[in-house]
């Protein structure tokens, strides 16, 4: 009989080439004249529904890596690339061709891999979620400076 230790080991491997399959499917599971695509790319001709797929998958496998052993500095890299590839991939047209060329689930098998092969993306997602915050405050307080502006320049027209 197999010890407990074995067994989650074969699960682990099995959930792995799991998440390898599904993000070959999405972003190269398919050639033409030399170029490699999946069914992301081809999922987004459906507005909203194809997006929302293919971004849930991609959290899906995420999650799985997550809850195998990765570290949340490298899950958080993860999400970010699945994030960035969903926002870029709803801009009409654009996101379709976008979605041909940058494959995140195939950068986040990479992470995955480089996480457990070469010891690389360990520890905390603290500063990559600092960052992350100050770049999106950063934003918010040029809106709002822009947004001052334009209700100043509004004003003007109107007040003469």
């Amino acid at each position: 009989m197999k010890n407990n230790l074995s067994f989650e080991t074969e699960k682990r491997i099995r959930e792995l080439r799991w998440v390898e399959r599904v993000s070959t499917l999405l972003d190269s599971k398919f050639k033409v004249a030399g170029f490699r695509f999946g069914l992301d790319p081809l999922l987004n001709f459906f507005p909203v529904l194809g997006q929302t797929i293919t971004f849930a998958t991609s959290v899906l496998l995420v999650l799985v890596m997550f809850r195998n052993g990765v570290s949340s500095k490298a899950a958080t890299k993860m999400l970010l690339n699945s994030i960035f590839d969903a926002i870029l991939g709803s801009i009409p047209i654009l996101g379709n061709i976008v979605d041909f060329f940058f494959k995140a689930n195939q950068r986040n098998v990479k992470i995955l891999k480089e996480h457990y092969n070469e010891g690389k993306h360990e520890g905390s997602a603290k500063g990559i979620l600092t960052a992350l915050f100050l770049i999106l405050l950063l934003l918010c307080i040029i809106l709002f400076y822009l947004l001052w502006l334009f209700g100043k320049w509004i004003m003007e027209i109107f007040t003469g």
